[in-house]
């Protein structure tokens, strides 16, 4: 039989018995593209998503953080920009060893399958 084990993992924020997603593969991977192009608007069209949905992950995330993974600016001599934050490198980085974690631990799972 060929099988596989698949699965997703993300960290949600707790506040008042309700939860909400801070950190997911897809917003790993917005900020990625964030962090290479400079832009929101750049990562959004990569991504083949709206620049309104890119902005409200940012916006998300930035604000259930203690301080913003991104922040932007406008106009300047270059014409602004995004940039990742301190912050969201921090979780860039961590996000990035979790989900090899959790794909090594779903591949050391399929392996002990009977």
């Amino acid at each position: 039989m060929n099988l596989r084990i698949n699965g997703r993992i993300w960290l949600e924020t707790l506040s008042n018995d309700s939860t909400e997603r801070f950190m997911g593969i897809g917003r790993l991977e917005l900020l990625g593209h964030i962090q290479k192009t400079g832009s929101i608007n750049q990562a959004a069209k990569a991504m083949k998503m709206s620049y309104k949905r890119a902005w409200e992950m940012v916006h998300s995330m930035n604000t259930q953080a203690d301080t913003p993974l991104v922040t932007t600016q406008t106009g300047g001599e270059k014409g602004g920009g995004t940039i990742i934050t301190a912050e969201g490198e921090k979780y860039l980085s961590y996000y990035r060893g979790l989900q090899d974690r959790f794909q090594k631990f779903l591949t050391d799972e399929l392996t002990n399958l009977p």
